[in-house]
């Protein structure tokens, strides 16, 4: 079992930037990948990117050259830096883990979800 407490989210005009945070306890070293979700009322939930632990990862194309995903393993701490951003970002935003390799980005791979935090772009 992994437990992910997400933090960072908040309210940011168009064009600003924040960092979101993930901290994992528990088993994690039986998580090789990790990942970045997000869902805006009333869609589905998308993937936004993910790393795995050898430092392979993949992008949503809509935010490619804005968010880089990063992790500091010694903390067991998931980043997201989002820069540029945009009223359609607002949405909850996920940190989730899972066993297998493979920086995918279909929300059903993952095993082990946090609890969200919200992120709010104004314009």
């Amino acid at each position: 079992q992994v437990q992910l407490v997400e933090s960072g989210g908040g309210l940011v005009q168009a064009g600003g930037s924040l960092r979101l945070s993930c901290a994992a306890s528990g088993y994690t070293y039986s998580r090789n990948c990790m990942g970045w979700f997000r869902q805006a009322p009333g869609k589905e939930r998308e993937g936004v990117a993910a790393l795995d632990r050898d430092g392979s990862s993949s992008y949503a194309d809509f935010v490619k050259g804005r968010f880089t995903i990063s992790q500091d393993n010694a903390k067991n701490i998931l980043y997201l830096q989002m820069n540029s951003l945009k009223p359609e970002d607002t949405a909850m935003y996920y940190c989730a883990a899972k066993a297998q390799y493979g920086a995918a980005l279909w929300y059903l791979l993952y095993s082990d979800w946090g609890q969200g935090t919200q992120v709010t772009v104004s314009s």
